[in-house]
């Protein structure tokens, strides 16, 4: 659980950080902030797939 969370806080910054490099113009910074979301959201998925499933 720990470990979802931890990727969903990563993806969350990614997504910050590009919206500050959007704002400020930064290109270089943008595609490098793209890249950063594009990997946590990589990371995401197979820890979203394979999360324990309760079921009460």
């Amino acid at each position: 659980m720990f470990n979802f969370a931890g990727w969903v806080l990563f993806t969350l910054s990614a997504i910050g950080f590009v919206w500050t490099t959007w704002r400020a113009g930064d290109m270089i910074g943008l595609a490098a902030s793209l890249f950063f979301l594009i990997a946590c959201l990589v990371f995401l998925v197979p820890v979203w797939a394979t999360r324990p499933h309760h079921r009460d």
